[in-house]
Parts: C-alpha cells; structure tokens; sequence
C-alpha cells in the first residue's frame, strides 16, 4: 500500500516538473523569437491539414485528422527544442565564459573543464577583457578553444597549444577562437560543438581517460584561476563533464 501511494505522489511531481521544464524553454525561445507562438500554431495546423488531405483522398478526413494530431504536437515539440537551443546560443555571444557554458552541449565521450585551463586579466575587475582557454579531450585528441581579445587570445592558445603538445606529443591539438567574422579556426559558439562534432577520432577512449589525466595534473600545478570569470553557467545545454 506504501508502495502504491509513494508512486502515486511522484507521478504528478515528475509530470509538474516535465512541465516546468517547457515552459522554461518555451519562454527562453520566446524571448529570442516574439513570433514563435505562431509558428508552433502554424507547424502544429500544417501537419493535421496533411492528414485533412489524406483523409480525403481514403474517404475517412476525421480519422486522418485525428491520427496525424499526435505528429503535430512532435513536430511542434520539435521545432520549439530547436528554437530554445538557438536561443541559449544567441544570449552567449560575447559574454565571458561562452565557450566554457557551449561545451556543456557536447555529446559522451568528450572530457572537460567548466573553468578555463588558463586566463590572461585585461584592465577590467570584471574579467570582461581577459582572454581565456578551455580544454577539451575525446577521441579526435585535445581541443583547445580561446575567448577574448583577438590578440592576446591568440598568444594564450598558441602557449597553451606548445604546453599540451609537450605532455602528449602523439595526439592531435585542435585550436578554435571564439568570435565573429572570418578566419582560420574562428567560431561562434552554436559552431563550435558542431565543428567537435566533425573531427574525426583519432584515438582510444583509453587514451581519452589517460591524456585528461596528464593535463588535469598539469592544471593543478598552475595558480588558481580566479572565480567568477563564467557568470553564465548555463546549465541547460548539457550535463557537466562526460566521458
């Protein structure tokens, strides 16, 4: 009896919070897209008029109708995630710590760091102009990406770059700079998990584990990085570190 009044409690709990969570994004896409309501209203009406057609075409426009509003809503739903997910991107760019909060929306197999492995301080107290790079490693080897001032971005990754091919000199190093424009290894952050995606791999999910482990403890040998220097944390875009 426990049981059955334990698990009728979490059901409408799991269902509040499923709900919560869209409209969390509904919200977040809105933001970014005032005219979205009527693009879910108008994608959700496309899909049931297929079924109007197809209805009409087997002699039975009610059923169809009915079987295709379920696809509606999954297209709806669909549409609405994709949209959320542009919007998270767009409220990154150029915001300190966009590229550390970007690497939450990598899929598993991919190690890394929500801090930066290394940061330059610019003038400003609120890191606004320092120049920062994370790390990441999986399959395609180590992937370093820099943030800030295109200057001293630059000479922060190529330090960086010479310190990881010194650890692991048998894995590949691939460079991005965070930024707008055009130029080799230049990225926005809705690109940069997309072009992590492409690489190809190059070695083991063994190795993978071993060469986090040798940068990490060349990480803890470092100063400490200030804290503070990514306020966006956005969580929403992934789940942490993966492995």
């Amino acid at each position: 009896m426990a049981r059955t009044k334990k698990g009728a409690t979490a059901a409408p709990k799991q269902k509040k919070q499923r709900f919560e969570k869209l409209r969390q994004i509904y919200s977040l896409a809105k933001t970014d897209d005032p005219k979205l309501p009527l693009w879910l209203v108008g994608l959700f009406l496309a899909v049931i008029f297929v079924g109007f057609l197809i209805g009409l075409a087997t002699g039975h426009p009610w059923y169809w109708m009915f079987v295709f509003a379920p696809l509606g809503l999954l297209a709806a739903t669909f549409f609405l995630s994709k949209r959320a997910e542009k919007a998270a991107y767009n409220a990154l760019d150029g915001r300190p710590g966009a590229a550390g909060a970007a690497l939450q929306g990598l899929r598993r197999g991919w190690a890394y760091q929500e801090t930066p492995v290394a940061v330059e301080g610019g003038r400003s107290a609120a890191m606004t102009d320092a120049a920062m790079v994370y790390r990441a490693v999986g399959r395609p080897g180590v992937v370093l990406i820099g943030e800030g001032p295109t200057g001293r971005a630059t000479k922060l990754l190529t330090s960086e770059r010479r310190k990881v091919q010194r650890l692991t000199p048998n894995v590949p190093v691939t460079v991005y700079r965070i930024g707008s424009g055009e130029g080799e290894g230049v990225v926005t952050p809705r690109e940069l998990v997309r072009r992590m995606g492409k690489l190809k791999n190059t070695i083991t999910k063994h190795e993978v584990t071993e060469v986090d482990r040798r940068l990490r403890a060349l990480g803890a040998q470092r100063p400490p990085i200030p804290a503070g220097i990514d306020p966006a944390k956005v969580r929403s875009m992934g789940r942490g570190q993966r492995r």
